[in-house]
């Protein structure tokens, strides 16, 4: 009779292990449909938003003396000939330099200004962050029609102990606020070509590469 007690608890164990599968199964949130390798047609992206240590080319016509090529600060300003801490970040190239000639309209009758992105890294609001058992990890900044696997070839893809199947990608959604997790193939898609694990991104998005646990 004392036998039963450790084959009832065998056996329970072994009712639960499906189902401890299938929540394992399930972390990561749903999986999001599959983008082609090469976009069928192109599309433009949202507009550019200056962020942190991004390179401008402020240009003021006719006006060379006025003109600078500066680099934002980690405070998100800008300094240039007569205008001094200038809020740059979180604005548009094209608002910029709408404030820039505001600025500079004490000192120049109507200036022309336009503004540059030469080299950029945008807000943290339009990269692409990958972290984990990259090669790499590193925030990317977010281009029109990126996809995961473009992603994945700017960070060296997986390392050795990479989980590529048990990845998440972390996706905030703007309109509602909530945050979404969904379950990327990393494994399949880099070493299999499996093409339906290629998905599309969104800027903003975080993709998180656990290791192996063997």
């Amino acid at each position: 009779m004392r036998s039963g007690g450790p084959v009832r608890i065998l056996l329970a164990l072994g009712g639960l292990a499906p189902m401890l599968a299938a929540c394992a199964t399930d972390a990561s949130g749903p999986a999001l449909p599959p983008a082609s390798y090469v976009a069928s047609k192109e599309q433009p992206g949202e507009e550019y938003v200056i962020g942190p240590l991004d390179q401008l080319n402020v240009f003021v016509w006719r006006n060379p003396e006025l003109s600078a090529k500066v680099q934002v600060r980690p405070d998100g300003r800008i300094t240039t000939p007569l205008v001094n801490d200038m809020p740059a970040v979180g604005k548009t190239p094209s608002v910029l330099a709408a404030d820039m000639k505001q600025a500079l309209g004490q000192y120049v009758k109507d200036p022309i200004v336009s503004v540059i992105v030469e080299n950029f890294s945008g807000t943290y609001s339009q990269q692409v962050r990958i972290i984990g058992a990259t090669e790499k990890p590193a925030s990317i900044p977010y281009r029109a029609n990126m996809t995961l696997l473009d992603a994945m070839i700017a960070v060296g893809g997986l390392n050795q102990y990479a989980a590529g199947n048990k990845a998440k990608l972390v996706r905030h959604d703007r309109k509602t606020g909530e945050q979404h997790e969904y379950k990327l193939q990393i494994a399949d898609l880099l070493k299999k070509g499996d093409s339906s694990a290629n998905v599309g991104l969104q800027p903003g998005d975080v993709i998180i590469i656990p290791e192996s646990m063997f």
